[in-house]
């Protein structure tokens, strides 16, 4: 079956990439000279100009353990993106006239490629900055609340003093991105009814309670209370100090963060009405077929159509779904239809209580520390840090919401974490190993925590992310965790295939919502009745698929890509080919472009060969 699919995979890459997107930059000179020295030093110019492009997203230095801008958050205002465009549109022609692309060696040339082609990103982001939704699924009101809570790690006072001046910068930064709502509103691009509605609720739970008004605390105030008395505990502060330190916070969200709270939930109530239902893909924007077009190319680094990405979503899910009738019938059942039947029957979903809760993040970390121990099987490389799985934020917790992973700091003094959202109805069981080795290991905190330990690489491709490699990775890390025999049963290895059936039903899915004109609806009902999800899930997918264009498309053609090159090496060595190798240099790598890890790969083709 594996042979099947890698071959299937080289048919996919074919169909997929256009040949002008295989590889960034035309082959260099066969003199050229490749130089150790100068590779060095371009390696150092490039943790200059990164460490310089730090000061534009602060968040970014937080994950990567570095203090430096520790209590500033990022400049949120359409000014303050294209001060960042133009510093980088300065630092590509720096690189550009003071180094050589052919005197580099192969890593060095991809580091080139992708600091150049972040430049074509950027620029292109810019283009359709108006037509990307400010509060859209990453969304600041959420999103900056979460990093101070999961990511800005307090172990000295310091560290709190810089916590604190982030709570007073807050409120400023929610109002330049309401003020960017608002502009694109009187342009006509509105976000959906459901989203105002969603960031409403968020908002209002994010100042309700302590400090705000009696109740219990609030996420940010409780976060506060529980870093000082950590702090306390381990005698860095008196208790002058402490109360010093919470009357600082205290301030901070009630005199900045809740009054710019407020102004965001006022603005969304007085737009809603005007917010459309229904048919709310992309090409119901101004100029929404360019932007959705301009979507898949940032997602995927790759030259695809909206049709070509449709066609093969259908390709794949026709695929998937004869598989899945062959592997119920290995069961023991007529077809796939009657397994599901049956693993319904033994594992019908439940609402969650608080003992389901504890028994699936239980069972979750059981399947991650089983999957750890298969590692060697397909690595030679192996994640250092911890990994743990635990409940999302109840502030942004949604009933069917996605699960997804955070990498840990690079002292992994914060661990690798997945969150899983705890509303609603419980999933199935056989479901949760290929969760967790996508999400987990070998997947996305495994990634990150190979990344974060990376000695030789500009500092900037530690922070780097491709949501094509990246998700694709993920995608590849469940059929890897088949090869490794980490599926405790037949229901777990067939639950793998629900989850590629899943990710090949959301090409179509994306596809029809921004290109070919569909309702929500028709998403919800294709989600379930072909991609075969719970209703709370297909739902919740369905939104996630109209506020983020493209991204959903990012897994499957990921995984394609991989599985061809992995193909593709496989021929050229023959015997000489090592699985374990492949893995580890796929993942050393860090997140590469599609269109850059054809060339990293053949330049490892070759390297093998010649050694």
């Amino acid at each position: 079956m594996l042979r099947d699919l890698r071959i299937l995979a080289v048919a996919a890459l074919a169909f997929v990439a256009s040949p002008a997107a295989v590889v960034l930059a035309s082959p260099q000179p066969a003199a050229a000279q490749v130089s150790a020295d100068e590779t060095a030093r371009f390696n150092a110019f490039l943790d200059q100009e990164f460490r310089e492009s730090l000061r534009f997203n602060p968040e970014t230095s937080t994950t990567l353990g570095v203090r430096s801008g520790g209590d500033r958050l990022s400049d949120l205002s359409e000014a303050g993106e294209l001060k960042a465009l133009e510093w980088r549109r300065g630092s590509v022609a720096r690189m550009k006239a003071g180094h050589r692309r052919d005197q580099l060696s192969p890593e060095g040339r991809i580091s080139f490629d992708m600091w150049d082609q972040e430049l074509d990103a950027a620029e292109l982001a810019w283009k359709f900055r108006h037509q990307g939704l400010v509060f859209g699924r990453s969304s600041p009101h959420s999103s900056l609340p979460a990093f101070l809570i999961n990511s800005h790690l307090v172990t000295t006072p310091a560290d709190m003093k810089a916590y604190n001046a982030r709570l007073r910068a807050l409120g400023p930064a929610i109002d330049q991105a309401r003020e960017r709502a608002a502009a694109a509103s009187a342009e006509g691009i509105r976000m959906p009814r459901f989203r105002y509605e969603r960031v409403i609720a968020e908002s209002r739970r994010l100042i309700a309670g302590a400090p705000f008004a009696e109740g219990s605390d609030s996420p940010l105030w409780s976060d506060a209370k529980t870093k000082v008395t950590r702090l306390s505990a381990a005698g860095q502060i008196s208790p002058a100090e402490a109360q010093a330190l919470l009357e600082e916070a205290r301030a901070a969200l009630t005199t900045q963060m809740k009054p710019s709270y407020e102004r965001l939930i006022r603005w969304a109530d007085g737009d809603i009405a005007q917010a459309p239902s229904g048919k709310v893909g992309a090409l119901t924007l101004p100029d929404g077929l360019a932007w959705y077009q301009a979507a898949l190319k940032l997602q995927t680094t790759l030259d695809l159509t909206a049709d070509e990405v449709h066609r093969l979503g259908v390709t794949e899910v026709a695929r998937v779904q004869a598989e899945q009738d062959a592997m119920a019938r290995t069961a023991g059942f007529k077809d796939a239809s009657a397994y599901y039947a049956e693993l319904a029957r033994r594992d019908p979903p439940q609402p969650y209580t608080d003992e389901r809760r504890v028994e699936i993040l239980a069972y979750s970390n059981r399947l991650i520390a089983a999957a750890r121990a298969k590692l060697p099987v397909m690595f030679n490389r192996l994640p250092a840090y911890p990994m743990e799985v635990i409940r999302e934020s109840l502030f942004s917790e949604t009933p069917g919401g996605s699960a997804y992973a955070r990498g840990p700091s690079p002292d992994g003094a914060r661990p690798g974490r997945v969150y899983l959202h705890m509303l609603g109805e419980t999933p199935r069981r056989a479901g949760l190993a290929s969760l967790m080795c996508h999400e987990a290991a070998p997947g996305h905190l495994m990634q990150g925590d190979i990344r974060v330990r990376q000695e030789r690489v500009p500092l900037y491709r530690l922070a780097y992310r491709n949501a094509a490699f990246n998700e694709g990775w993920g995608l590849y890390s469940e059929l890897l965790c088949k090869e490794m025999g980490v599926y405790p049963d037949i229901a777990s290895d067939f639950m793998r295939l629900d989850a590629e059936l899943f990710r090949a039903a959301r090409l179509v899915v994306d596809t029809g919502l921004h290109a070919m004109g569909w309702t929500e609806d028709q998403a919800f009902a294709y989600l379930v009745e072909t991609g075969r999800r719970p209703e709370q899930q297909a739902r919740a997918e369905a939104r996630r698929y109209i506020l983020n264009p493209g991204q959903a498309t990012a897994y499957k053609i990921g995984m394609i890509r991989i599985l061809a090159l992995r193909a593709e090496a496989e021929a050229a060595l023959g015997p000489k080919f090592d699985v374990r190798a492949f893995n580890d240099m796929l993942i050393a790598a860090g997140s590469l472009p599609l269109s850059v890890l054809d060339s990293r790969v053949r330049d490892w083709i070759a390297e093998r060969k010649a050694g």
